[in-house]
């Protein structure tokens, strides 16, 4: 568990001290002292960034051990560059590039940034709910014998905005859900947010919430200054009526400073005549400090709150009272949130930290602090010079000789090989960890988890079957399980499948994950995805069912756009396989390759039609072809055919069509793109490279005036670009409005992707052409 450091507090004040100019130094020589090529604020947050200074340097520099994981909240980002550049972590050509190409980031960033990120920040609430599953990822690991260490804190610095954030309560329910241990919340309760003051009532109700969570939760409001006025009478009057004032009169007062704290207290208190002679026992300066000692800003409040619950497992929440730009000129100020000391406020709070020209950069300037004494410090600081990074690669043998029906979707195909991988006890299957968000059964992951069981820490056994009820999900709930089954929340879902697709980052072990969800409803966790992929996680995703090929359930549940997503998405690639074959082929390789440096995480679109299923064996030169995003399945005989380029199941329409036009004169060649995702990103990088790609090889023998058909059961822009590729004349057929309920031929109809809409735009194109 953690365990305290041995940092005098005299000497964390001092830290404290340096961190606070370092932060606002690296925003202010950004965006005043650097040379700018255009007149645009480059910004940095230094009211934000103060508020946390002395929450961060007491756990980087008391708390935190090697193996804690931390999510900083985005707007603190210069902070966590200043301790990272004290712990030698950082270098100073970073900070001078603060917001500029390949410095320190804007907000940390696990895949950008030159030190160690744990947890990308930036999306609000996104960073600090992963605090969550990790927590999840880390009882997995060590109810499977795969933590090599004790458990760790997983630790996320909230600003208090950020819980207007719907994510995050819906990563809350899923934590009360699965026994949550080991993971702390701290918020920054500066009560403003960016356009103005938090509203106090709604604040209390979330405190609660966490109570009802079952969280602890422990309130930090003063500081030790303020701590001593409760000895006396008058004393604890002047703590109630802090307790009673409202948010942003106390920032307002704040932001005036002593002169006005002084007139409005001498006045709610006029007529009593003790607490009036206490108020003015101080003078303006000492009173204005008073009244913003804060426990969020008091080193010995915090590091006591800290060390109360280090050896504690069950989840907390720290709510930390601070003031937004504490110790600045803009504190309090509502509008600070984007604010920025202008050179004149800056030069006198320069003047304040005793920083002399020319020695901003130096580590000890301004503090009591030799550089040996930093040094000794340092050294013996856990996270200094601190590389965490693992690799771990997992061999994958293939499964060879799975049979599938002669006539079968690719989502059965799908349950079918998971359905064998459930049968083998490998090192490589041991490392597969699924999950969906409720749609497990509905998904075809049932005979997976029947085999492999449900992930729990604590055992639950299946009730059905002890009652004999029959039932074809025999489902254990047992720590060793490798399933993780979620409710209906996709942003948890994709959250989780970022933290298993980081494990190897964050704890040292790879592991394997799979997450199955209905191929419509990843539009809703779009946002935790493009975290995941943004954080560069591995991990396998299959949407299915997709398209209007779901025909009875209606729009609602017929995905359109997907194919667009998995196209531009970066760190994300899309395949959407025809037949069984290709699809048992990519699986296979998928594992593999989520694994690899240049990899990334895949996306499998799959569909529940099913298909006659081709009588072949596919070849080297196939399944090369397959990765590349695609090959011919029916190569034209001429130089001037009607080329037809189809994805996933809509080969099953240009099948169709075939026979009606079997006896007619026309060279048809059928490419079936595997990929869309593939064959575009080969395209472009081959514009950088000088290269052919992939579809210029396979188109550039046929002649410019070369009919193209493009189908794809998604949106018909993802296949349209191919008409760029070499300046054919292209026909995109796709799903351009919403679906309805109805049979599969008259959805087909609708939305004009059956074979006779295919063969009357072939037709037209003859005739046009």
């Amino acid at each position: 568990m953690l365990k305290s450091t041995n940092i005098n507090r005299n000497t964390l004040l001092e830290i404290e001290k340096k961190v606070s100019w370092l932060s606002n130094y690296i925003i202010h020589y950004a965006n005043n002292v650097r040379i700018k090529e255009d007149d645009l604020k480059v910004g940095g947050h230094q009211a934000s960034s103060a508020s946390v200074v002395s929450i961060l340097v007491v756990l980087f520099f008391k708390i935190l051990k090697k193996y804690d994981r931390i999510a900083i909240k985005p707007h603190a980002s210069p902070v966590f560059h200043a301790i990272q550049y004290l712990l030698a972590n950082q270098n100073i050509d970073n900070l001078k590039n603060f917001r500029r190409l390949d410095g320190a980031q804007a907000y940390p960033s696990r895949t950008k940034d030159f030190c160690e990120v744990d947890f990308s920040t930036g999306s609000v609430g996104l960073g600090g709910a992963m605090t969550i599953f990790s927590s999840f990822t880390q009882d997995f690991l060590k109810e499977n014998n795969l933590l090599e260490n004790e458990p760790s804190k997983m630790i996320s610095i909230f600003g208090d905005a950020e819980l207007d954030e719907g994510n995050v309560y819906e990563a809350l329910l899923e934590g009360a859900k699965h026994n949550l241990k080991n993971c702390w919340w701290i918020i920054d309760y500066n009560r403003q947010s960016l356009d103005g003051i938090v509203f106090e009532k709604l604040f209390e109700k979330i405190i609660n919430l966490f109570a009802l969570m079952d969280w602890n939760v422990e309130i930090l409001k003063y500081g030790s200054k303020l701590e001593k006025l409760s000895k006396s009478k008058s004393g604890k009057k002047i703590m109630k009526w802090i307790d009673d004032c409202p948010n942003d009169l106390f920032s307002a007062l704040t932001y005036q400073g002593g002169k006005d704290w002084r007139v409005t207290l001498l006045k709610a208190f006029d007529d009593d005549h003790d607490t009036k002679n206490l108020i003015q026992s101080f003078n303006d300066e000492e009173l204005n400090d008073l009244m913003t000692n804060l426990a969020g800003h008091d080193v010995e409040s915090l590091e006591r709150a800290f060390l109360k619950y280090l050896n504690n497992d069950k989840p907390t929440c720290f709510i930390c009272y601070t003031v937004k730009g504490f110790g600045l000129p803009l504190a309090g100020h509502k509008d600070n949130h984007s604010g920025i000391m202008n050179n004149h406020q800056f030069n006198d709070y320069k003047k304040i930290m005793k920083i002399r020209d020319g020695k901003e950069w130096e580590k000890t300037e301004g503090i009591k602090l030799s550089i040996n004494e930093l040094n000794s410090i340092i050294k013996s600081n856990p996270l200094s010079k601190c590389r965490r990074e693992f690799s771990e690669i997992i061999p994958i043998k293939p499964f060879q000789g799975i049979i599938f029906n002669k006539f079968i979707s690719t989502q059965e195909a799908f349950g079918k090989i998971m359905n064998e991988v459930g049968k083998v006890n490998n090192n490589f299957t041991r490392r597969i960890i699924t999950t969906s968000p409720d749609v497990t059964v509905s998904t075809n992951l049932g005979g997976w988890v029947n085999k492999r069981n449900i992930f729990s820490t604590h055992k639950k056994s299946d009730i059905f079957g002890e009652k004999k009820v029959f039932s074809s999900q025999k489902w254990k709930y047992v720590p060793d399980g490798q399933h993780i089954e979620l409710g209906i929340a996709e942003n948890n879902f994709f959250l989780l499948l970022a933290s298993l697709g980081i494990s190897d980052k964050l704890f040292g072990k790879r592991m394997l994950p799979i997450g199955t969800i209905y191929d419509t409803f990843i539009g809703r966790g779009l946002d935790a995805l493009n975290y995941a992929t943004y954080i560069d996680a591995r991990f396998i995703l299959v949407g299915t069912p997709s398209g209007v090929t779901l025909s009875h359930e209606g729009g609602a549940h017929q995905s359109i756009l997907t194919p667009n997503i998995g196209i531009s998405q970066p760190n994300l690639t899309y395949y959407e396989p025809s037949y069984a074959d290709e699809f048992v082929f990519l699986f296979f390789w998928a594992l593999e390759y989520i694994q690899k440096k240049e990899g990334s995480s895949v996306y499998f679109r799959l569909s529940t039609k099913k298909l006659i299923q081709p009588e072949r064996q596919l070849s080297q030169n196939d399944k090369h072809d397959i990765i590349k995003g695609g090959y011919w399945f029916q190569k034209p005989k001429t130089f001037k055919p009607v080329i037809l380029i189809c994805t996933g199941v809509m080969i099953g329409e240009v099948e169709k069509l075939k026979k009606k036009i079997i006896k007619e004169e026309i060279d048809m060649g059928i490419f079936i793109a595997t990929s869309p995702d593939q064959l575009y990103s080969n395209w472009m990088n081959s514009k950088k490279n000088n290269t052919s790609s992939h579809i210029e090889k396979i188109l550039k023998v046929y002649k410019r005036d070369t009919v193209l058909v493009t189908i794809i059961d998604g949106h018909s822009s993802s296949l349209a670009w191919i008409g760029s590729v070499l300046g054919h004349k292209v026909y995109p057929l796709g799903l351009n409005k919403f679906g309805q309920s109805g049979d599969l031929n008259e959805i087909y109809k609708y939305t004009n992707i059956d074979f006779k809409s295919i063969l009357d735009r072939i037709a037209k194109s003859i005739v046009n052409n």
